[in-house]
């Protein structure tokens, strides 16, 4: 009878996401940005010859890294505060149906809607790439890193964007907060760092653990491990990365962290959920 509820209440939550064309938003970002890469490989295929789709993956990633913590905040952000002012959760407080039922169903809508257009691009190119190329071995070893950091900070996001859809009281004040978290993210964060370097001269672990905390960085840091596994863009703190760490740790760490925190996120979202006011 549970299972039932919360699978009729996925479906409500989908075909809602559905409704508002965010399958289409993201699906066509992605789209744009993976066809933006390939165009420009095969551009310079006349002059270096095509590199293969290896690095037309981690190029999209990489490129994906920067979007993605905005495509998972908006379409979190309004979730909770939006059914809290509109009445849904007056209608489902007054059905058999828990409060964690419900947020479980939102949660895997929205992961659907944000994950599922990021796993079939790269799963894409990994059978063309087969078709095409079947000499670019590395390729499934990089389609699957790739979708491994880039599904794990997309997790990172929507318990981020949860938790403000949680916290907030008006849905605008969710906007703002989602907004001043993906330009923390994105930018303030890389800012403040190099406020901190400019200001203090501190190791390398130091420096690393600092950006880590933000898991864009993390997840950033784990796909260029693969690009370049001596990290040597990165100058010193690339290099005590490749050879304290090396690629495998840094992928550990770009993965585990954006998890950790996703779900620590969701956590405290669910628990506020469950003991606050939901009738708006």
């Amino acid at each position: 009878m549970r299972t039932a509820a919360t699978y009729a209440l996925f479906g409500l939550e989908l075909s809602d996401a559905v409704r508002s064309r965010w399958m289409s938003f993201t699906a066509g970002i992605y789209a744009l940005v993976f066809s933006a890469f390939v165009w420009l490989g095969l551009r310079e295929s006349a002059v270096m010859g095509f590199t293969g789709l290896s690095r037309v993956v981690l190029n999209m990633a990489n490129a994906v890294v920067l979007a993605l913590p905005l495509v998972a905040l908006v379409a979190t952000n309004q979730a909770v505060v939006r059914a809290r002012n509109s009445g849904l959760f007056e209608l489902i407080l007054s059905q058999p149906v828990r409060r964690s039922e419900w947020f479980a169903s939102a949660v895997a809508a929205r992961a659907c809607v944000v994950l599922a257009p990021l796993a079939i691009l790269p799963a894409g190119a990994l059978v063309v790439g087969g078709l095409l190329d079947a000499s670019d071995a590395p390729l499934f070893l990089v389609v699957a890193r790739s979708i491994a950091v880039t599904s794990a900070l997309a997790w990172a996001f929507l318990g981020i964007g949860f938790y403000i859809s949680a916290v907030a009281r008006l849905p605008e004040r969710a906007t703002i907060l989602a907004l001043l978290v993906w330009l923390v993210a994105s930018s303030l964060h890389d800012f403040a760092i190099i406020g901190v370097l400019l200001q203090f001269r501190l190791p390398a672990r130091a420096v690393f653990a600092l950006a880590a905390l933000n898991p864009a960085e993390a997840a950033r840091v784990a796909i260029l491990s693969a690009v370049d596994p001596d990290l040597s863009v990165l100058g010193p703190v690339g290099f005590w990365l490749a050879n304290t760490l090396g690629a495998g740790r840094a992928l550990l760490v770009g993965v585990g962290w954006p998890l950790v925190l996703g779900t620590l996120a969701m956590w405290r979202a669910l628990r506020r959920v469950e003991r606050s006011d939901l009738v708006g």
